[in-house]
């Protein structure tokens, strides 16, 4: 990994924990908010209750294809639960490689707390990632303030595609700004469940 920190992003979701769960597991759900992703495919289930998938990201001319591992762990003594994942691509036209990551969902008085750490190998060299690991930052931010206005206020994540990002005199539009970005002290994986540890690479 080219990051000794990675990346971080939580925002405070102000639903109920089952809700922000089915959004984000369910693959069909999850590239309607994430824009991240154009399309999410399950291939496979794990015995361990994981299970294994395709993802693809469209660009213009081209579509980034990869796979992944993913594993959740639902029913936690502290009421939290918990999302581990791996994925990988072996395109070359895909800034982001190999990678692996966490979802973490907390429930407060107010809401949800919902939180991912992650960390990739570059696909084009450190000196583009650079410039590149900044804009995969607010992008995961973006989306996660897209989910949330979704789930808080019940618009349909389709009704901001990224180039809403230029409408800004439209109001409750999705903000990254919204989100927290700062690394915890130890690194974005330093709160990583520990199935993480145990999932091999996809």
């Amino acid at each position: 990994m080219v990051s000794s920190k990675g990346l971080y992003v939580e925002v405070l979701i102000r639903t109920d924990i089952e809700s922000v769960w089915q959004a984000t597991q369910d693959t069909e759900q999850h590239p309607r908010w994430d824009a991240r992703f154009s399309r999410i495919t399950r291939s496979a289930g794990l015995d361990d209750g994981g299970y294994r998938f395709r993802y693809e990201r469209s660009a213009p001319g081209h579509v980034i294809v990869g796979s992944g591992m993913s594993i959740g762990e639902k029913h936690r003594a502290d009421g939290t639960r918990t999302s581990a994942l791996r994925f990988d691509t072996d395109d070359r036209l895909s800034p982001l490689r190999a990678g692996r990551g966490y979802w973490r969902y907390i429930p407060t008085s107010d809401g949800v707390r919902f939180i991912t750490g992650y960390d990739y190998t570059p696909g084009f060299g450190r000196g583009v990632d650079l410039v590149l690991r900044p804009v995969v930052l607010w992008l995961t931010a973006w989306s996660f303030d897209r989910l949330r206005i979704w789930l808080e206020e019940g618009v349909p994540p389709e009704s901001w595609p990224l180039v809403s990002v230029i409408a800004f005199w439209k109001r409750g539009r999705p903000k990254a700004s919204r989100c927290i970005t700062r690394v915890p002290v130890g690194g974005a994986l330093a709160d990583a469940p520990r199935t993480l540890a145990d999932l091999e690479a996809p």
